[in-house]
């Protein structure tokens, strides 16, 4: 969008109103809801897990959790608490030390109801939901209780001893420790030496479970090498108030072992991918470091002649039984080979070693292998808590989820056979990837629809690790706005009447059929009772749109909206690949030609696909480009594409 900024900022001169967007009612509060309510059992400091729909965070509202009902001796209970925003499903209630003698105190037993409420900051209204029975039993303290646990047998440094029992603490109550004592002798020792005892954090299997969680055997306990530990283990409650409950200790006998590689869970991997490997005896920091010793080939797949390698490499320890290693272009490997594109198999050998102080093991070597893929682009869409508030002004909030599908789907539609990968939730197999934000207003105040953000000229798609989005300060000091993203609120520069503090720009009328009657200014926004007769039909294609009959009309605002969106974080990605003009100066494609992708001004038709327009696409040349920098193994794609001349 740089190019138009200069047109942008001459229209923004124009006297504008100044009205909020807002005011309005509140339909992203008419699906609130509330499912359940946990733990049952609460101590002070207990973090009450409060699950429903349609939660909203600050500026959009201000929520308690009400709970109210009769107490054993049929005294009035009445209690807000404040409810912390987690996510639109998630919200957490604290019971501090007043709000636990409130509910009773220490042995209460009590069955009562429960509602969230929510005071919108969009039309000043108060919501509920409907109540929620709730049963709770208060407790001031907890023993813990050790029941089971691995008591002999083979374990490595920094395993995860599971154990069960009851009485755990959760967040909030303070911590469950494992308390680990006894001796240690050392392989080709006769002696055992007294290691004294070493508090290890509990983490429960489950945010609410009190009966089952795991520690890890850490190096401070008996260090990291090879031998036999003999003592006892504990559970340890140190409640908030600093009051400490031991249970009875059992006894273990443990023979410690050299680190082992056991196989890569992860057989092809590509830059910026995790290579995940299993084993034993991985520690990492503060603990100490563990390295990877590998000697073997690399056989590319053009046919060039093998490389020899004998390389260590630097692991991430997840776990005791967890490492994870990034294919990049900057270690021993990196440097030899073109980790971008020489696609190929190593084979060979790997020996583990963990250090931990002035103290080395190595593990025994094993076979290992795996295959390095061709670069791929991994694209993170996030869409921000702005985004959703946005969609008010459309109406459109109750469709949140139906609209964000089909802006994947767009995405991944614009970019089908070419190495792209399109995410909607936090990678775990890649260490590398990029980003893209997608908001509600334009944060520089310039009305932009979407903004490449990421700094400079980018050609060959160098960096994997492009963030459109947030504020850039070296984009700032050339000149041009910070922020970057996409912004859902500008699309009102297409409507005749658009909410106050937006500018008409581009007034296009289908734009004000479509979102008319949905609007909260103009229409009736969606809310859950239109979904009564069953979930509102994905439309395949912009015939019949605009529609009068309401279900009809959801469906194509749906379609539009999801189209434009999703259309333009492909533009804009295509920016941060290098577009349009790779090896030259210009941001976009010169002149104006239908359903071309990296135009710098689309019609509205075009990017909503109605009236025969769009879908909008790479030019043959942009993909032709796309397809060298992130080669697939995908068939190419023959279908007719624009010229980009």
């Amino acid at each position: 969008m740089r190019a138009a900024i200069a047109a942008i900022a001459a229209w923004l001169t124009v006297g504008c109103g100044t009205d909020e967007v807002g005011r309005l009612p509140d339909p992203g509060l008419t699906g609130l809801r509330l499912r359940q309510i946990n733990p049952e059992l609460v101590l002070p400091g207990t973090i009450l897990g409060v699950e429903g729909e349609s939660f909203v965070d600050d500026p959009w509202g201000t929520s308690y959790l009400r709970v109210f009902g009769d107490r054993p001796g049929s005294t009035r209970l009445e209690l807000h608490l404040p409810a912390r925003h987690v996510d639109s499903q998630t919200m957490e209630a604290s019971i501090d030390a007043a709000a636990f003698m409130e509910l009773g105190g220490d042995g209460a037993e009590l069955s009562v109801s429960a509602l969230v409420e929510v005071y919108s900051a969009v039309d000043g209204e108060l919501y509920r939901t409907a109540p929620l029975d709730l049963h709770l039993v208060l407790e001031d303290e907890l023993t813990p209780r050790l029941d089971t646990l691995l008591q002999t047998g083979v374990i490595f440094p920094n395993d995860p001893i599971d154990v069960t029992g009851s009485g755990l603490l959760l967040d909030g109550e303070g911590e469950t420790v494992a308390v680990v004592s006894g001796c240690f002798t050392a392989e080709g020792a006769t002696a055992c030496k007294d290691v004294g005892s070493t508090e290890v954090p509990v983490v429960t299997a489950d945010r609410f479970d009190r009966e089952h969680g795991t520690f890890a055997f850490i190096p401070a306990v008996a260090g990291i090498s090879p031998g036999r530990f003999t003592g006892t283990i504990a559970l340890r409650n140190r409640l908030v108030d600093g009051r400490i409950r031991d249970s009875p200790p059992l006894d273990v006998d443990y023979d410690l072992e050299r680190p082992i590689v056991y196989e890569a869970s992860t057989d092809r991997a590509s830059v910026g991918q995790y290579l995940t490997i299993t084993g034993g005896g991985f520690i990492g920091p503060p603990d100490g470091a563990t390295l990877l010793d590998f000697v073997g080939t690399f056989t590319p797949d053009s046919g060039r002649d093998p490389l020899a390698f004998d390389e260590v490499l630097l692991p991430e320890t997840v776990d005791g039984r967890t490492i994870r290693y990034v294919i990049n272009e900057n270690d021993g490997i990196g440097t030899r080979i073109d980790a971008r594109y020489d696609s190929g198999r190593f084979t060979g050998m790997v020996t583990p070693r963990i250090a931990a102080g002035d103290v080395e093991v190595v593990g025994d070597p094993v076979p290992f292998s795996f295959t390095l893929a061709p670069v791929r682009q991994v694209v993170l869409v996030e869409f921000l808590p702005s985004y959703v508030e946005s969609l008010r002004a459309f109406g459109l909030r109750a469709v949140d989820a139906q609209i964000r599908a089909r802006v994947l789907e767009v995405i991944r539609r614009d970019f089908a056979t070419i190495g792209l990968d399109v995410r909607d939730e936090l990678p775990s197999d890649f260490a590398v990837y990029a980003v893209v934000e997608i908001g509600g207003p334009d944060p520089n105040g310039l009305g932009l629809l979407g903004y490449d953000n990421t700094p400079g000229k980018h050609t060959d798609n160098q960096r994997l690790y492009d963030r459109i989005g947030g504020v850039n300060a070296v984009t700032q000091q050339d000149g041009y706005p910070g922020y970057g993203g996409v912004f859902i609120e500008s699309l009102f520069i297409y409507s005749d009447h658009p909410p106050g503090g937006i500018m008409m720009l581009t007034v296009d009328e289908r734009f004000d059929a479509l979102f008319d009657p949905l609007r909260p200014d103009t229409g009736r926004p969606v809310v859950s009772s239109d979904f009564d007769d069953g979930d509102i039909p994905a439309p395949t294609s912009g015939d019949g749109c605009p529609s009068d009959d309401r279900r009809a009309a959801i469906a194509c605002a749906i379609w539009a909206l999801g189209n434009t969106i999703g259309s333009t974080v492909s533009h804009e990605v295509g920016h941060s690949l290098g577009l349009a003009d790779p090896y030259g100066p210009e941001f976009h494609n010169l002149g104006d030609a239908p359903d071309r992708l990296m135009d710098a001004d689309r019609p509205f038709a075009e990017r909503a696909e109605l009236a025969g327009q769009g879908p909008s696409r790479f030019c043959a040349a942009e993909y032709a480009y796309l397809r060298a920098v992130l080669p697939t193994d995908a068939e190419d794609d023959q279908s007719p594409r624009p010229s980009c001349d």
